[in-house]
């Protein structure tokens, strides 16, 4: 079980692939991490120090993991902050050979964008290149409510919306949408929701609200859905594991007072069932 990761890395915290790689890891699955960027730190602490990959030095490691046979021997393609346009040119050129060479892999796609709080954050072009040639490869997107309506210009606040929203992304080629963040027209107070929708059947998953917002949880939970699909497990059990640890680990990272997740240590509580 192997997981082609392609994101950024931080030395301090746990956003991008310093998120998703070692939880990844602790669910048993071989991780081929390529960083898009590497940082001191992410971008809501005063400061920040380190740069942006050049993009080709980002094809320079693409081109090794395919010289040393890891697409072949990968289950799942996992992407999320590509960083530059022309990273995600690359990136997309890559996916593309990548299915060529082995079309039993699965892309799932973080199209990193932006949030309700602090609106777009990318380079400009980022969106249309996530829109038009990264979300057509994915066999699974896992937006933020605010990025599903971005990429596809519906209202994704309610039921009909949300399949309405997905449904466009499955006729641009990918069929299946995992919203992330969601509130709905009837969502219980208190409750956040994170919603799988294929073939316009939707599956909801809620959670308690928790009064903290820590840096990279969408990360974690893309890389913990990817372990789990990676394994086998059908989309929808995954997304339930995926979301029933990111949980935990956000209530721990809450008691224990931390300003970043307290992911280490994860499996040492009760796997959620």
């Amino acid at each position: 079980m192997l997981v082609i990761s392609i994101q950024s890395q931080v030395v301090h915290g746990h956003v991008g692939n310093s998120a998703a790689v070692y939880p990844m890891q602790a669910e048993g699955v071989t991780v081929a991490a390529v960083p898009t960027a590497l940082l001191s730190n992410h971008p809501h602490y005063p400061t920040m120090h380190g740069t942006i990959f050049e993009p080709e030095l980002v094809g320079e490691l693409l081109r090794g993991v395919e010289e040393r046979g890891l697409v072949e021997d990968a289950s799942i393609l996992l992407t999320g902050y590509l960083g530059s346009p022309a990273i995600a040119e690359r990136v997309a050129r890559f996916a593309e050979r990548a299915q060529r060479i082995n079309p039993r892999l699965r892309y799932v796609c973080d199209p990193v964008i932006g949030d309700d709080d602090l609106g777009v954050f990318v380079a400009e072009g980022m969106a249309e290149l996530f829109r038009d040639r990264l979300v057509p490869l994915a066999s699974i997107i896992t937006p933020n409510q605010f990025e599903l309506e971005l990429l596809t210009k519906r209202a994704a606040r309610d039921e009909a919306g949300l399949v309405d929203a997905s449904l466009v992304i499955a006729a641009r080629g990918c069929p299946i949408v995992i919203a992330t963040g969601c509130t709905l027209a009837d969502t219980p107070a208190g409750m956040v929701e994170t919603v799988l929708s294929e073939a316009g059947v939707l599956t909801r998953i809620a959670t308690p609200r928790l009064p903290i917002r820590p840096c990279g949880t969408g990360d974690l939970l893309s890389g913990l859905l990817a372990a789990h699909v990676a394994k086998g497990e059908p989309p929808a059990r995954a997304l339930r594991l995926a979301v029933g640890r990111t949980h935990t680990i956000l209530e721990r990272t809450m008691a224990r007072g931390a300003e970043e997740m307290t992911i280490i240590g994860m499996h040492n509580e009760g796997d959620p069932q």
